[in-house]
């Protein structure tokens, strides 16, 4: 009987459990890990990977040449517990033949959940009115005092009409949404009929829509699509909502539509960098709504997310199919 061949697999950061299980049954892997909550050091990682057979990161880790050099010949798959691929240098992993994993479709519906969760919470302006609870503010009803913007009879534009785009618009037709407006690369007609959504420029979704949801890739045409001139175009009355990546927003820009009321609030998951500091602009204004990147923060997606990123690193150290590879 043959050895079984042992290969070695490198994890970045503590994984839920599920995943973690997936790997630790693998008897042709010798699995070591960055064993922390937290991100590894940049040194500790190019020391982890070398040698390397396989690569479990997660999108916070800066997959570039540098590391794949550390990494050396043996390097044969990386699998991004992500959907995101923006921080993995792809035009050098195909340069080396390196085979990629990737979690779409499992964190669709948390994700959704979250940006609708995030637009209610900004335009109905629920942490300041929290707040008012807390420190004394709230003395009686007053026919104005809190109001914000309902969903009823309005228009949402979607940048950005894929799988996540379209849960958002699936949650949101419910509300009352009047119209749905979507940009993107292209038209998308058989998506958009669900939901009976016109394709426009990203001005023309900006000037005709009560909220942007912001829910596409991170591409050269998206970085800093969400500018000066695309806040300009938006209504006074208007909730922009961010959860794709920081980086297609210009945070200036956002900041001083905010804070002259060129547009009425923000909701964001995502910011450059991340974390925000403490001391950002950004988090001085009521009307800005700031969390810390949880789209796909529930127990269950978390863990299904973990199992694909296995299943993938797994399968490809094997030369198998992947469950979910993006083809490079």
């Amino acid at each position: 009987m043959r050895p079984v061949r042992v290969m070695k697999v490198f994890v970045t950061r503590r994984i839920p459990p599920e995943g973690s299980a997936a790997l630790s049954r693998a008897a042709d892997c010798e699995v070591e890990q960055w064993d922390s909550d937290e991100p590894i050091p940049r040194e500790d990682l190019e020391q982890g990977v070398a040698g390397a057979h396989g690569l479990l990161c997660l999108l916070s880790d800066r997959i570039d040449k540098k590391l794949l050099d550390a990494a050396g010949a043996n390097l044969k798959v990386i699998s991004t517990m992500s959907v995101g691929v923006d921080h993995l240098a792809l035009d050098e992993i195909k340069k080396r033949g390196i085979r990629v994993g990737y979690t779409p479709g499992v964190l669709t519906d948390a994700t959704a959940e979250l940006a609708v969760s995030l637009l209610l919470t900004t335009c109905r302006r629920l942490p300041e009115a929290i707040e008012e609870v807390k420190n004394g503010g709230w003395t009686s009803w007053k026919p104005l005092w809190m109001c914000g913007h309902g969903l009823s009879q309005s228009t949402v534009g979607i940048v950005g009409l894929g799988r996540i785009g379209q849960a958002i618009a699936r949650r949101l037709k419910p509300f009352g949404v009047q119209r749905f407006l979507y940009t993107g690369r292209q038209p998308r007609p058989q998506e958009a009929a669900e939901f009976q959504a016109e394709f426009v420029s990203a001005p023309e979704l900006a000037a005709a829509s009560d909220f942007v949801v912001v829910a596409c890739s991170l591409t050269l045409a998206t970085r800093g699509l969400c500018n000066k001139h695309f806040f300009q175009c938006m209504k006074k009355t208007a909730v922009f909502i961010n959860i794709s990546r920081g980086e297609v927003v210009d945070q200036d820009d956002l900041y001083q539509a905010l804070a002259s009321g060129q547009i009425a609030a923000a909701g964001l998951d995502v910011t450059t960098p991340e974390p925000l500091p403490t001391n950002h602009p950004l988090l001085t204004l009521k009307n800005c709504v700031i969390l810390p990147h949880i789209g796909s923060a529930t127990y269950r997606t978390r863990n299904i997310m973990s199992v694909l990123a296995a299943d993938n690193l797994l399968a490809g150290l094997r030369g198998e199919p992947m469950p979910s590879e993006l083809k490079l």
